[in-house]
């Protein structure tokens, strides 16, 4: 270790290398995808997958023997999710096809798919620009970020049992993962079938409609393709109107299991062990419920009562109750936990409809989901803690601590979630701020819902906002700069900001 530091980084980035060579792997399912296809782009993938198993293998050399401490593990969490979005965009540069052929747009790409944000800078999505094994390979990058990089190279790599336990924390901050099992890599692995389970049971129930006749557009390419997207909470569709592009009844088939997506997966585990009534004990889940439930009913009603409502492809949903109950609790469960699907042009809507959706994507999924944003438990905490302080105002005497799931949670604890929310709205409105500048200085006309929409998109992770970048729009209207601010917006989002900021304190580095 060098002796001015305190952070050793060669063990660091040796386990950085590890992690990408492992990930190279993942080229694989596109390679045999352009095989099957007529052998479009195999040259992208091959080249891609050697390149990066190949700079893999340079920096485990770094350290034969790495032993991660905490400082190590912030580090290794953050360029692992880095790097991955660097080389997972060099199909794109390498094909030359479209918008992303362009360097900031194929890590803007790259990193949308990772974060499992969704947002695209894609201006053609369609076989006639890329290649079915290009646009695989944009689906599975949400499904290898969905459950988590690092919980996965502990499922699968003996070498990452060591430090394990503080690489998942870093990755994914929440109660509950690491107590699923006495050893950390048996709890990635129990993570990662159910995971894979979810995966491939929607897969083969969107088949089976096909196959039924209930959805003509569902073939197998396409259920595969889907069923990489959703379960990460991803949002990417190689139809360019999204889930649209479907029947009704692939549609009510991916609310339930956006829903799942979004809900703590050792819950899932707990509930297949027998444990069946394990999520109805959980104060976290509850609230997931009862908030998608309440707003799912609330534009219902408003989508059924607005008579001037329709389009081309949709026609009538004033007055029709299916139509407006499919509409509403479909972007309800896509937007609340960050999947980002659309199953019409939601930015069509009235203003009410619209508030709610909005409203909708600060709530985010549960801890130890796949889902982004603020998470459903820190508003809990934080709704438990006031309604505390409102208690001990009158009575200053009594000792109330708050609880949860029947423990009673420590201040420290309480405090870590005020500072993050706080810091996530910081980074919110300055996001906004920049943007604006930044759209400004080019000579952008953007609406105030557009800047807002697109910074919560993007730190989000939740990927379609309101107007250019509605359900049916893009980022490529933005300048090259506020794309760069966005990939970073969507790298300390999914990584919940600290990881990644507090690499850029002297703190951390210093002795």
């Amino acid at each position: 270790m060098n002796a001015h530091l305190r952070v050793d980084w060669r063990a660091g980035l040796s386990l950085v290398g590890t992690i990408l060579a492992f990930l190279s792997l993942a080229f694989v399912l596109p390679i045999v995808t352009a095989l099957a296809y007529g052998g479009e782009d195999l040259w992208v993938f091959v080249v891609s997958m050697s390149v990066t198993v190949g700079f893999g293998l340079v920096l485990r050399q770094l350290d034969q023997n790495p032993d991660p401490g905490a400082r190590e593990a912030f580090m290794v969490v953050a360029l692992t999710w880095l790097f991955a979005a660097i080389f997972g965009a060099l199909p794109y540069l390498l094909a030359g096809n479209g918008t992303v052929a362009h360097p900031t747009n194929a890590l803007f790409e790259s990193m949308s798919g990772f974060t499992t944000t969704g947002a695209t800078v894609m201006g053609d999505i369609s076989f006639d620009t890329h290649s079915r094994a290009m646009l695989l390979w944009r689906q599975l990058t949400q499904w290898v970020g969905g459950m988590g990089i690092i919980v996965l190279a502990v499922a699968i790599l003996s070498q990452m049992a060591v430090g394990g336990a503080q690489l998942m924390e870093a990755e994914s901050p929440g109660p509950g993962v690491s107590k699923l099992t006495p050893h950390i890599a048996e709890t990635a692995r129990v993570l990662w079938f159910a995971y894979i389970g979810f995966t491939l049971l929607l897969m083969a129930l969107l088949y089976g409609l096909h196959l039924a006749g209930f959805a003509p557009e569902m073939d197998l390419y396409n259920s595969i393709a889907h069923g990489l997207s959703t379960l990460p909470t991803g949002g990417f569709s190689p139809e360019a109107r999204s889930i649209e592009a479907f029947s009704p009844a692939v549609q009510w088939l991916i609310v339930p299991f956006m829903f799942i997506a979004g809900v703590n997966f050792v819950l899932w585990w707990h509930l297949v062990s027998g444990d069946t009534r394990a999520l109805f004990r959980d104060n976290e889940f509850r609230l997931y419920l009862g908030a998608v439930s309440t707003l799912s009913v609330v534009v219902t009603v408003v989508l059924f009562f607005d008579a001037s409502l329709q389009t081309s492809q949709t026609g009538q949903i004033g007055g029709h109750f299916e139509r407006s109950a499919r509409y509403a609790v479909f972007q309800i469960a896509s937007l609340t936990n960050s999947t980002g699907f659309a199953n019409m042009d939601f930015d069509q809507w009235g203003g009410t409809a619209k508030g709610v959706l909005l409203f909708a994507m600060f709530i985010g999924g549960s801890t130890g989901s796949t889902g982004g944003g603020i998470k459903v438990l820190r508003w809990l905490v934080i709704l438990k803690s006031l309604r505390r302080e409102l208690f001990t105002t009158v009575h200053p005497e009594a000792v109330r601590p708050v609880r949860m799931n029947g423990k009673s949670l420590d201040e420290e604890a309480i405090r870590g979630i005020y500072a993050f929310t706080l810091l996530y709205f910081c980074l919110f409105f300055l996001g906004i701020l920049l943007l604006a500048a930044d759209a400004a200085r080019v000579g952008l006309d953007l609406e105030t819902i557009e800047l807002v929409t697109a910074s919560i998109a993007t730190l989000g992770n939740i990927g379609p906002g309101f107007g250019i970048i509605g359900p049916m729009g893009g980022y490529g209207e933005f300048p090259v700069t506020s794309r760069l601010l966005m990939i970073l917006y969507m790298w300390i989002g999914r990584l919940e900001i600290f990881p990644v900021l507090v690499l850029l304190t002297a703190a951390y580095w210093r002795s």
